[in-house]
């Protein structure tokens, strides 16, 4: 697999090693995690970051809302990532294509269009990388089988980009569930009709394995999900593509896919009586219920915490902030709920735990 000029490998990814896309929603417990990761992770890692739907919001107050979303998110990608606005309404595409230009040209975030997107949304997309010298996502989304349409797409996506601009396949098969036993063929076919059409400046695949969390999973109070997205992304490694060596690797956190698509709802309160506490192993996700509410909170959460750290295959406190903060929460007194945390903190430890745990458990190259 030859180089280009730039050092960018023709039908590869120009890096020593596999890089961690996580694809993470531009809300913040997310960045409050990233915020947190250790130097020697966070170095590692390119985020994802996706707007929430933002419905009916006008394009002349879209910079406001979009600062609110995308400053915080910026501010702690140290060594880049891209920013996507999957969500956004045709009215709004100018508009967001400005508001996001600034976090592109003095941040170290980089736009991102796809086949499927609009015409008019594509144009934005391009003239942003070529405004900012940064590069453009190319995100290809695969939900079920491989489309030939899709890479015709691709093909024409990149001829209105011109080979000026630097182009980073990010291949999203979405949600990869127990339905879904071919996703790693899948993500086959798509690569090899998708690799030739460009010299990347890398290339991801990217899968997110957990779902929709219910009361009814948590019945013994904690279930298991297999990592199916890390199974296929192993899958395709192993065979033997000049690619695959550097093939980076992406996954949604501890979140299900279909979490990106949740509209903010300013103000609201409530929500269920119970929560989730989420610790990430080599081959599954183990999920524990916790509580909101009632006189038995502090004492089950801390439980929960507790069996997290009594795991055979729990890293200790020491093995990242994650870790440090599940530990301190199962040695907490029950005489006080300081440290238990709420649906924010649960899932900002969670992703801090499994956010250091793929990086460290990535090979070198």
């Amino acid at each position: 697999m030859g180089r280009d000029a730039h050092g960018r490998c023709r039908g590869g990814a120009a890096m020593s090693g596999p890089l961690y896309v996580p694809v993470l929603p531009a809300r913040p417990h997310a960045a409050g995690a990233c915020r947190r990761l250790w130097p020697d992770v966070s170095s590692a890692i390119r985020p994802l970051w996706n707007l929430p739907p933002l419905p009916g919001a006008a394009p002349e107050t879209l910079a406001t809302v979009v600062d609110k979303y995308v400053g915080p998110v910026s501010a702690v990608s140290r060594h880049g990532g891209w920013i996507d606005a999957p969500f956004g309404e045709d009215a709004q595409t100018a508009a967001l294509a400005e508001a996001l230009f600034v976090y592109c040209e003095l941040g170290r975030l980089r736009p991102v269009t796809g086949p499927e997107r609009t015409e008019a949304q594509q144009v934005a997309a391009v003239d942003t990388a070529r405004r900012c010298l940064r590069g453009l996502g190319v995100r290809v989304r695969v939900t079920g089988e491989w489309d030939g349409r899709l890479g015709d797409g691709v093909r024409g996506l990149l001829a209105r980009t011109g080979p000026e601009v630097s182009v980073d396949l990010l291949l999203d098969m979405g949600a990869v569930l127990d339905d879904r036993p071919d996703a790693g063929k899948e993500a086959l076919r798509a690569l090899d009709a998708l690799m030739p059409l460009a010299v990347w400046r890398s290339a991801a695949l990217l899968g997110g394995s957990l779902p929709r969390v219910t009361v009814d999973m948590l019945t013994d109070e904690w279930c298991e999900v297999p990592r199916a997205e890390w199974r296929m992304w192993h899958e395709v490694r192993t065979t033997g593509r000049a690619y695959a060596p550097l093939l980076g690797y992406g996954d949604y956190g501890v979140q299900p896919p279909g979490a990106l698509a949740q509209a903010p709802a300013p103000g609201r309160k409530g929500g269920p009586p119970w929560g989730v506490l989420r610790y990430t192993t080599e081959s599954s996700y183990l999920l524990f219920k916790t509580l909101t509410k009632g006189p038995d909170r502090v004492a089950v959460n801390r439980r929960a915490a507790r069996r997290i750290v009594e795991l055979p295959e729990f890293r200790g406190a020491v093995a990242g902030r994650g870790e440090e903060w599940l530990s301190d929460c199962a040695n907490g007194p029950l005489s006080t709920s300081e440290g238990v945390g709420g649906p924010t903190e649960w899932l900002r430890a969670g992703n801090l735990q499994h956010m250091t745990y793929v990086v460290r458990s990535l090979p070198d190259g």
